[in-house]
Parts: structure tokens; sequence; C-alpha cells
């Protein structure tokens, strides 16, 4: 089966030993249920039918949050994953927007096609290809580059194929498919569709509504957190497809006050990090601190001891969860 392009083996670079303290942060998954909901995010198994506005306002609804938002548009008649954070999780949702995504598309073609024919063509639709969004597509109709990054047919019966294809975000498979049939020369359309992965998110952790309404339940009436827990998870996990950075817990604050991350402030990173690579910062805890643009590679941040290491997009963390210039 294909990857997605973040789907690559890195390792921890270590800049110097440094230990977090007990005394303030907290692990991510052992956050108090307050909090816990407050910075959580919900893989939804989006049903046919609903919008993914509606199914949002639904999760929003059952879960009395004050704020929801999904991370990425299902057409009304598509199925599968729709991670949707809540509350404060939502400052995450631009890192999981351009994150690739993976379809289980049925195909259902004009005319039969031979197996063969049909393995060339979707080989031609694989790496960078032009689309125009749809008629009814509510943006721009403006041509467009995006990347297929791998299809599989696992059936084909009569007229019908079932493969699975991973994209760039962004992709409209509906066009997609129209697109491989008119290279066919037979035609095709889609018939059903299915996200089964979302950036990290996969089928092996979508929650359905009825599941999330019986967690809360047994959350307020029960005083039971088992199953909120199970269903909801730290904002963080939204953010597992991207590289790391780890920073000292005396720089916390002052990076949730603006400031810029230097070189000093990191005590370890994943290797692999690219120049201009959208990267996480984290406490040593594994809380999620800011959402950055990376201006130095994974070996010069090792090398290299002064100077600016990332550039600032989003400061995820409230300020004063970390004290100012605390050093142990």
């Amino acid at each position: 089966m294909g990857k997605l392009p973040f789907e690559k083996t890195r390792k921890i670079i270590t800049r110097y030993e440094e230990e977090t303290s007990a005394s303030y942060g907290c692990l991510p998954h052992k956050r108090p249920i307050k909090q816990f909901l407050d910075l959580g995010i919900v893989n939804m198994d989006k049903p046919p039918g609903p919008t993914s506005t509606q199914v949002s306002d639904w999760v929003k609804t059952i879960l009395k949050a004050g704020a929801a938002g999904h991370t990425g548009t299902l057409d009304p008649n598509v199925s599968g994953c729709l991670p949707i954070a809540l509350d404060n999780a939502t400052k995450i949702t631009s890192a999981l927007l351009p994150a690739g995504k993976e379809y289980m598309v049925l195909m259902h073609l004009h005319e039969k096609v031979a197996e063969k024919d049909l393995k060339k063509v979707l080989k031609e639709f694989t790496g960078k290809i032009y689309q125009r969004p749809p008629t009814k597509s509510a943006v721009r109709k403006d041509l467009r580059i995006r990347t297929i990054y791998y299809t599989e047919i696992l059936e084909i019966k009569e007229k019908d194929v079932l493969f699975r294809c991973g994209c760039q975000g962004g992709t409209y498979i509906r066009r997609l498919v129209h697109d491989i049939g008119v290279v066919l020369g037979c035609g095709a359309h889609m018939q059903q569709l299915r996200r089964t992965r979302a950036g990290p998110f996969t089928e092996e952790t979508v929650v359905t509504l009825q599941k999330l309404a019986d967690a809360y339940y047994y959350l307020k009436e029960k005083k039971d957190e088992t199953l909120i827990r199970a269903v909801v998870q730290p904002f963080e996990s939204a953010m597992a497809h991207l590289p790391r950075v780890f920073v000292s817990d005396s720089c916390v604050d002052a990076l949730c006050h603006g400031s810029q991350l230097a070189l000093p402030g990191i005590a370890k990173m994943d290797s692999g990090i690219s120049a201009n690579e959208l990267v996480g910062v984290y406490t040593l805890k594994g809380e999620g601190v800011l959402l950055a643009k990376a201006l130095l590679t994974s070996e010069e941040m090792k090398k290299k001891k002064k100077g600016l290491a990332v550039k600032t997009e989003r400061v995820l963390m409230k300020t004063g969860v970390y004290p100012k210039n605390e050093r142990k």
C-alpha cells in the first residue's frame, strides 16, 4: 500500500539533555477533563447525507462546546474521517487542511475496460495533475495543480472499480474519476466515496455520533471519564504528521507571549526537517506550543549555537501554563 508524504521514519536528534518539571504543564492525555475537552479533537465518522458543517454543529451540541470546527469539507454524500476540533483546539485546524488524504473510491465505467489499460491510465494519474474545480464547487474555477501520491486497485466487478487513492489535500476525487474516464475513452463517474484518512487520522479511531453521545452521558451522569477519553483525542494528535521540535521548560512561556524560538531553547528535534517546512513545537511533556515554519534544517539546528530556529505561525498554548524564565 502507498504512503502519504509525512509517513517517513524520523530519529530524535538531541542538542542537550534536559528534564521537565512535574510542577507545571501536563501530559496531553492526562489533562483534567474540562481542559481535556477544551483542547480536544474528535475523528468523526461522517455519515452520508449531512454536510460537514452540520456534523460539526451536532458535535458542538452533544459536547456542549463553545466552538467546533472541522478540518476539511466532505461533500454531503461522502462518508468517512472528519476530524472536528473543539473550543481552543480549533487553532490547530490550519495544520490539517493541507495534509494528505486517502479515499476509498467506487468508480463506475460507462464501458468495460481491460484491467491492463485501467492500470496504465491510473499510473498516468499518479504524481502532479491539473484539475479545475467542479461546476458545483463554491471555489473559483481556476486551473490548479494537485498531487496524487498513489492509487491501488482493490477489486474490479464488471464496470465497477474499487480503488484506494492517496492525494494532496484539496484534490477533487469526482473530477479525478471523470478525467480518468475521459482518458480511457469510455467515460466514468464516481458512484461512492469514503475518506479513510485525513492526515494522521485514520478509520481506526473514527467515532459515530451515537458513541460520542453515549460517552458524554457517562461523563455527566455517571461521572465516568473512561469513554470520553477514548473517543476524544488531545489536539496534539492533529500535529502528528508534522516534524517535531522540543523546547526546554524555561522558554515555553516566552513563546506563548510571542517571542520567537532561538536555538538555545531547543533541547531536541526530529531528523529530516527542511527549511520552510511546517513543524510542531512541543514541550518536553509533548504539549503543543506552536505551529511554526522551520528556518533551518535539523542538521543546522544541531550544529549552530545562536540565531532563530523557526518562525511562529500560530501560538497554540495559553500563557501562564509554564512560569516565566523558570529554571530547575
